[in-house]
């Protein structure tokens, strides 16, 4: 069965109804590929492919059950080093767009970040209706099989409408190292109990609030006072997992600032002198949401001892009080515009007064209109107003270091689920019981070593951003923040060899009539086809060599042997990126086989480099 938004999505994507030549099949699961190079069809799913990609666009669902299971697959850039780690967002109204527009954000955050990952995100379809626990459960294990196919490309982590547990049940269907943020149990953290996110606003603020007095060189901060940290005053819209945690953990730490203002769905709660952010806390646990609670407890009696504290269940005039510093953690994208048509959570022109802000929450869009907005809201809030801001991806990228430990520390042979115990809960859960000290402790090593890369690469990451816009006073601190991460990938691109970017490559015999090695090149396009003997490369046949031969009128059906090119021009598997080049440069090719010890492991092109890797962009620097 097709979900229907999934029919949505071939009828948008292949309006032609030419999509079955583009279907590929296993069994009850489907899959419908689309590459950057797939420019017109990906723009009809309103993608935009640029210099960083999408690398792949996939649409995946499961026609083998009565339950509606399917959604997409995006993996974007693969620059940092691969697989693209990303989580899966399940909801009803998930698009393609939308998950594109997520996996460029984790391509940013990840670079950011100084992970060796590329970026990428999926999506479920959800049905519309409540789906009931073992529904829901049995909707993941499905999508599961259906990512298995990928996981050289792309490792999963949770996102909204999933979490730690269904994390748990791919690596019960796939391998212990085929999901992120796993329960201890699996050797993994959990990412939201341990604030990994909300730590690196913490640690953003602190970073930033040391750094921002270099602003005074430019003229909109040049009346700045920089405060103590117990001066500094906060405001977090929004009281979930990050912005909770992070009030919690500003508050325990030394020199607490003051929180005084907090917001959630139903309303926001403001205090000049500070909010208790320990009984919030503790609402929140309890009830879910803080601010509605709290002033039936505390603050409706006219009589209550908090007075002072103001209440208003209109939540996003949170935005207009003001404070040192608004760490903006709901889940709104839109927090702040120019334009009240597109319905932010306030206009530039009825915001509080900030000097900086951290962003809490994933706000960044490739979308060129929703970048163009953005770019128009720091030009108020940046170059008049004087508030510098933190973009998401070089601040919340706490969850996603934590989450990376447990695929940067490998999971020893010995703990590795045994494939036979693979999609048998019990016999996995028996797996993990006998073995739950070691993999508590590797949980604990990747835990601190999470732990001290976020400590280090957010602070690296606020003191970049100042260093770029003190050097730039033209710089908006969107166009910073996406130098910082570029920078990282470039960098990263310099080293990358030929075995990361290659493709494999058709072997065939050299007595392979003409005529059938034609039509392998025109059923499957492609660079060229490796004539292999004895299981080494002996020659290649390319289009031009069929042209040549039709040319001087030899027979379709003579073996290849007598018509491919022979001794070619060859790459190694560790060879550059600039050692390709300019290999294809000084003979004037535009592909060669990539051969070891005479085995041919794959093929690269000048097309590859152009669209798998960011060499346009290197170009440029």
């Amino acid at each position: 069965m097709i979900p229907q938004q999934m029919a949505a999505f071939l009828r948008a994507a292949l309006p032609e109804h030419t999509w079955q030549n583009r279907l590929q099949q296993q069994a009850e699961l489907r899959f419908m590929e689309f590459r950057s190079t797939d420019v017109e069809r990906l723009a009809r799913l309103g993608i935009e492919a640029d210099r960083l990609g999408p690398r792949l666009v996939i649409g995946l669902w499961d026609e083998g059950t009565d339950l509606e299971v399917g959604g997409y697959l995006v993996v974007d850039n693969l620059a940092m080093g691969r697989p693209a780690m990303g989580g899966i967002r399940m909801l009803p109204d998930v698009t393609p767009l939308a998950i594109f527009n997520l996996a460029r954000g984790m391509t940013l955050k990840n670079a950011a970040a100084n992970l060796p990952y590329g970026g990428g995100k999926a999506g479920i379809v959800a049905p519309e209706r409540a789906l009931s626990p073992a529904e829901h459960t049995e909707v993941v294990r499905r999508f599961a099989h259906l990512i298995a196919r990928y996981r050289d490309i792309y490792l999963p982590g949770p996102d909204v409408g999933t979490n730690d547990a269904d994390m748990k049940t791919i690596a019960i269907e796939n391998g212990l190292d085929s999901a992120l943020s796993k329960p201890v149990d699996m050797g993994g953290n959990r990412i939201d109990q341990l604030g990994g996110a909300a730590g690196g606003v913490v640690i953003a603020i602190d970073a930033l609030l040391g750094e921002i007095g270099r602003l005074k060189a430019l003229p909109q901060f040049a009346d700045l006072h920089v405060p103590s940290r117990e001066e500094m005053t906060v405001l977090i819209q929004g009281f979930g997992a990050v912005g909770a945690h992070a009030a919690a953990m500003l508050s325990e730490g030394p020199r607490p600032p003051r929180i005084v203002g907090v917001s959630d769905a139903h309303g926001y709660l403001y205090n000049a002198a500070g909010l208790p952010v320990a009984d919030l806390f503790a609402l929140r646990d309890e009830r879910g949401v803080v601010t509605f609670p709290y002033f039936k407890q505390f603050l409706f009696d006219k009589r209550s001892p908090r007075p002072e504290t103001k209440f208003s269940n209109a939540a996003n005039d949170l935005l207009r009080e003001s404070a040192f510093c608004l760490v903006p953690a709901a889940p709104v994208a839109n927090y702040l515009d120019v334009d009240a048509a597109s319905k932010p959570s306030m206009t530039v022109d009825r915001m509080g007064h900030w000097a900086m802000i951290v962003e809490g929450a994933n706000t960044y869009s490739p979308d060129p209109a929703r970048r163009a907005a953005r770019m128009r809201m720091e030009r108020v809030v940046y170059w008049q107003r004087g508030t510098v801001i933190a973009s998401d991806f070089l601040v919340n990228s706490g969850g996603v270091i934590f989450a990376a430990q447990e695929h940067l520390i490998k999971t020893p042979d010995h703990l590795r689920t045994p494939a036979a115990c693979l999609g048998d809960r019990a016999a996995v859960q028996r797996w993990l019981d006998e073995h739950r000290g070691e993999l508590a402790e590797l949980a604990e090593r990747r835990l601190q070593a999470g732990i001290r890369q976020r400590e280090e690469v957010i602070r690296r990451n606020m003191r970049e951003l100042v260093d770029f816009l003190v050097a730039d006073p033209d710089l908006l601190p969107l166009e910073a923040a996406e130098q910082i991460s570029i920078s990282r990938i470039t960098s990263s691109e310099r080293f990358r060899s030929a075995a990361e970017i290659m493709e494999p490559l058709q072997a065939i015999s050299p007595a392979l009539s003409v005529r059938a090695a034609a039509r392998l090149l025109f059923e499957d396009p492609t660079e060229m086809l490796a004539v292999v003997e004895a299981g080494e490369l002996v020659g290649v046949v390319t289009d031009w060599d069929i042209t040549k031969a039709t040319a001087t009128a030899c027979s379709v059906d003579v073996p290849v042997s007598e018509i491919m090119t022979r001794s070619p021009i060859t790459a190694r598997p560790g060879d550059s990126i600039l050692d390709v080049l300019r290999m294809l440069e000084m003979y004037e090719i535009s592909a060669m086989p990539v051969v070891e010890d005479g085995a041919v492991l794959g093929v690269i092109s000048s097309d590859m480099l152009a669209h798998k890797t960011l060499f346009r962009l290197l170009q440029a620097q």
